[in-house]
């Protein structure tokens, strides 16, 4: 009996490369469990997966506020609205992430601090509050500011594309109903943009959570730092870096599938 071409294609789609991934990822794993050496190495590094994924889930959930209030400016009726957004967002995607995380913490929190001196000078010379000193601004909120202001300009394109999406008949037929600004963004305009917005912003998380690794440079205790403190005290680069790489591969291809399988689910939803 012959294969049909639906067939044929079902095999070619098969996640072969998934099976290849899951078989190293087990075999690397049961190696980490048997070696005393990487075993020691996986312990000192995976201290860190919780300072990375503190700063990615929460530099991104700031930068999605920020990027869903850019949007809506930037499609605002107010020329000021649109023109204050669009340089926002063509300024800030111009600058790398690196020089970003460097200005914010070494330029933007020594002007944030002299400013806030500067406004509770009265209550300082009162006796009421203590004068803040750079020190006092640590540095995983720094990376985290400069994360989410980054991220935000990207997101606020992505939401923006997503709106745009909306087929504009539907947005006057709402008007027709009388529906206010809010509701018609709320019921009509965010359900429907949400199908062209999800997949890119599912990209978005899984590249700021390799983006994370920078906030090491700042001295930031996540992965990358403390495999970074630990290849240097015990000159184990290869092992050391080997199983930091293990330890992203395995936070972005596992979300990386459970965005893929939300996308199915939320596919099959819609087009019931």
């Amino acid at each position: 009996m012959k294969s049909s071409p639906s067939d044929s294609a079902t095999k070619a789609d098969f996640p072969w490369w998934l099976m290849i991934v899951i078989v190293i990822g087990v075999a690397l794993a049961i190696f980490i469990a048997v070696s005393d050496l990487y075993a020691q190495v996986f312990r000192a590094v995976s201290k860190g997966v919780y300072i990375t994924i503190f700063v990615t889930l929460l530099g991104f959930t700031l930068a999605s506020v920020i990027g869903l209030l850019l949007a809506v400016m930037g499609l605002s009726k107010s020329l000021i609205l649109r023109q204050i957004s669009r340089f926002y967002v063509e300024v800030i995607r111009g600058i790398p992430v690196l020089v970003l995380l460097f200005y914010i913490a070494f330029v933007g929190a020594p002007g944030f601090v002299a400013l806030w001196n500067l406004v509770t000078s009265p209550l300082v010379d009162a006796g009421l509050v203590d004068k803040m000193t750079v020190r006092d601004f640590p540095l995983l909120w720094r990376a985290i500011i400069a994360l989410t202001i980054g991220y935000s300009a990207f997101i606020a394109e992505v939401f923006r594309a997503g709106i745009q999406s909306v087929d504009a008949g539907q947005i006057e037929a709402a008007k027709a109903l009388g529906l206010s600004s809010f509701k018609r963004f709320r019921f009509i305009v965010m359900p429907q943009a949400i199908r062209t917005i999800a997949p890119p912003l599912g990209n978005d998380f899984i590249a700021m959570v390799k983006d994370s690794s920078l906030v090491s440079i700042l001295g930031v205790a996540d992965v990358t730092q403390m495999g970074k403190i630990y290849a240097s005290g015990s000159f184990r680069f290869f092992e050391t870096y080997s199983i930091v790489a293990y330890i992203y591969l395995l936070m972005t291809i596992s979300l990386s599938l459970m965005l893929r399988a939300l996308e199915r689910r939320m596919r099959k939803k819609w087009q019931e």
